[in-house]
């Protein structure tokens, strides 16, 4: 008995280019339609990346307080040496031990932290128009009124916020609803 052979004898094992084609097609449409949400992820991540880096140097400055007995200062800086006059948080902070109360370090050995890196491009961190800066007492209170520091995207919608209250807790909010930046 002759076996029978399993493909004609003249057919070629691959594929063809309209095979091809018709995969390019659907691999393009596929991230035609993916592409946008994808943006919004990475919008979100993006704030909630500056949301933790927040809450995590407002919880250091805290600690340094508490445990150095002495006021502290987070405030944002470009510079990483001297505080912004503005409420732009977007280039950096610093942290620095306030000894004096003049809300300025008076001495490079008074810097504790400088993180100077901007967390993005694509965002805007601001905080409160009446506070530039985070004060902490040596018993861990931030003394005046509440800190809000926005975190927006660039059309101007509020993704997130840290929220710094008298006691010293920091603690972050995100609107349910599509919300404008506060100015």
């Amino acid at each position: 008995m002759a076996r029978m052979p399993t493909t004609p004898p003249n057919r070629h094992a691959g594929i063809t280019l309209v095979e091809v084609i018709v995969c390019a097609c659907v691999l393009s449409i596929t991230a035609a339609i993916a592409a946008p949400s994808m943006a919004n992820l990475v919008e979100r991540q993006r704030a909630t990346a500056a949301n933790h880096s927040l809450i995590t140097h407002l919880a250091q400055a805290r600690m340094t307080a508490i445990t150095r007995r002495v006021p502290v200062i987070l405030c944002p800086s470009h510079s990483g040496s001297t505080c912004n006059a503005d409420t732009n948080w977007g280039d950096g902070w610093l942290l620095f031990l306030d000894r004096d109360g003049n809300r300025q370090p008076d001495h490079p050995n008074d810097i504790v932290l400088v993180d100077n890196a901007p967390i993005s491009s694509h965002m805007k961190l601001t905080s409160t128009a009446g506070r530039k800066h985070v004060r902490y007492l040596p018993d861990g209170r931030s003394p005046g009124t509440n800190l809000t520091i926005s975190i927006c995207n660039k059309k101007g919608e509020l993704l997130t916020a840290v929220v710094v209250n008298n006691t010293g807790r920091a603690r972050s909010t995100r609107p349910r609803t599509p919300t404008t930046c506060p100015n």
